[in-house]
């Protein structure tokens, strides 16, 4: 799964590492390598812009945890902040989503914990941060969704939520003792399909095969502090290597 990651790298060095055509330089983030669910990212998508006669690549601040178009409320966020790669074409909170609004998460890296024996018997969290070996930000498959909150106007500026999800699938070998499951990550020459809005016209089987992660091979992973565990730590050094020690950490 994906519970929290780090997004250091600056929008302009995601404009052109992902084509992005449409940015807004006032839509700023400070970087984060401490990345929860409920707090906002980069994301590239690909969307109709106004007089466009085509989907425009943009890079967009968006909250993590989707929100179905049909939720009463947008406290379901924290609850969806993962979908699952082998239903995510039939599960209703995210078909729709799945069909034509995907997007990618430019990230450094995400974490994940292990669960290991600890003394008298109690089980302990052991974080790691899994990065690309090769030191490129690692793209994440995600699916975006707007919600109406029609307790204001539609334009007010509290009018409109927009929200994502990582899609997640069978961990690979690297990562299985690890946990059985990890974010998908997608290789530059998928990102166009993946993006692309009008691709499941008659292309759902191109989809689905692109939900298969890349060979193994890719990835890079490293032992942190049990700082990670507390959304209040956040700084650089919480992705370098931490030697082994007894510890516990909880999530909060």
């Amino acid at each position: 799964m994906c519970g929290r990651f780090a997004a250091s790298t600056r929008p302009e060095d995601i404009v052109e590492l992902f084509g992005v055509r449409q940015w807004d330089p006032a839509e700023t983030l400070d970087p984060s390598w401490n990345v929860a669910p409920t707090q906002s990212a980069f994301v590239v998508l690909e969307r109709l812009a106004r007089g466009a006669p085509e989907p425009v690549r943009q890079l967009r601040v968006l909250r993590w945890g989707l929100v179905p178009q049909w939720a009463k409320s947008p406290e379901t966020a924290v609850k969806m902040i993962n979908a699952r790669a082998d239903t995510v074409h039939e599960k209703p909170a995210y078909r729709q989503a799945f069909a034509s609004r995907r997007c990618v998460l430019p990230v450094d890296g995400y974490y994940e914990w292990q669960t290991v024996p600890g003394e008298r018997g109690k089980a302990r969290k052991k974080p790691f941060f899994v990065s690309r070996a090769d030191g490129a930000p690692l793209a994440l498959a995600g699916l975006y969704e707007f919600w109406r909150n029609r307790a204001v106007p539609s334009d007010h500026p509290e009018g409109w939520l927009v929200t994502f999800t990582v899609v997640t699938t069978e961990a690979e070998e690297l990562l299985a003792p690890i946990h059985e499951r990890m974010p998908l990550f997608l290789d530059p020459g998928s990102f166009d399909a993946w993006l692309d809005p009008g691709l499941d016209d008659g292309g759902s089987e191109e989809l689905r095969r692109l939900l298969i992660p890349p060979p193994p091979g890719a990835l890079r992973v490293t032992p942190v502090s049990p700082e990670v565990g507390s959304i209040r730590n956040n700084h650089a050094g919480l992705t370098e290597p931490h030697t082994e020690v007894e510890y516990e950490t909880t999530l909060f």
